[in-house]
């Protein structure tokens, strides 16, 4: 039996604790941060609860005195070992607002939930398959204050995560409403072409990715040529390499989209020099 953690409190998983009258439900009020524990230790902690607690502000909760990135992360530490997930492992921070309408909210008060899952020994390594990815056109990612937040209305990545999975590709990349490179459905998207390393902008609608953040932290001090900006499909298409990256997977090369094939050599040596600094 695992568990999971609802508002200080741990629960059985088969337990019901969201009201029906719940914001959070009815509307996709929230949001939630997506982290990795490595022997129960948080990777990038402080930057995941930074975006976090900007994605509140936006959304306007009003933050309790006792709602602190101490409090959470100690409860996320007991729910680790009470769920014996004590090597690599998932964990879901969920932030909602409480009961009421739309325009009749009880108050900002913020709920949250904690969840955790044990994740395969491997997750991280190299993935010397590649990954063959799709262009999913019917829903278009907006460019506006929510874009690089990860609330929990979260529709058209999972459309795009449908498509993916009747396509048989392991990912899929959406676009924005100008046409142009955004994401994909769980992960940020960079191209290499001749010597300069591009990914879409924040202003291009793509989630703020922690992982994307460190990532070109660690290109630019390497000296290496960072371009952040507009990305069309057939600037994809006419790339040498890309890969994707996320705080569970950290870097993983695409191989194909469409009949492009893509090679890995310098997207391999970014992979080893990055882990270097997070292992």
């Amino acid at each position: 039996m695992e568990y999971f953690n609802c508002d200080g409190k741990i629960y059985k998983n088969n337990t019901t604790v969201i009201s029906i009258n719940s914001r959070g439900f009815r509307f996709g009020d929230g949001l939630f941060e997506t982290l990795k524990s490595r022997n129960k230790k948080l990777q990038f902690a402080d930057d995941h609860f930074e975006r976090l607690w900007k994605g509140m502000n936006l959304l306007q909760f009003k933050m309790p005195v006792h709602f602190t990135a101490e409090k959470l992360q100690e409860e996320i530490s007991d729910l680790l070992n009470k769920n014996g997930h004590n090597n690599i492992a998932r964990v879901r921070l969920t932030v909602f607002r409480g009961d009421g309408g739309l325009f009749d909210e009880i108050n900002h008060i913020p709920h949250y939930l904690i969840q955790t899952w044990a994740l395969p020994d491997d997750t991280g390594k190299w993935n010397s398959n590649g990954l063959l990815l799709g262009i999913y056109n019917d829903v278009k990612k907006s460019c506006d204050i929510l874009s690089s937040v990860k609330h929990n209305n979260f529709l058209p990545y999972v459309m795009a995560a449908l498509h993916a999975k009747k396509q048989k590709c392991n990912d899929a990349v959406l676009l924005n409403n100008n046409d142009r490179i955004c994401d994909t459905t769980i992960a940020n998207i960079f191209l290499i072409k001749g010597d300069v390393i591009h990914t879409p902008s924040l202003d291009e609608g793509c989630i703020a990715g922690i992982m994307r953040k460190n990532i070109i932290s660690q290109l630019v001090k390497a000296n290496l040529k960072v371009f952040e900006g507009e990305i069309t499909v057939d600037d994809l298409l006419n790339a040498d390499e890309v890969f994707l990256s996320n705080s569970i997977y950290n870097i993983r090369w695409v191989q194909r989209i469409g009949d492009k094939e893509y090679s890995n050599k310098i997207t391999q040596k970014i992979y080893t020099s990055f882990l270097s600094t997070i292992s």
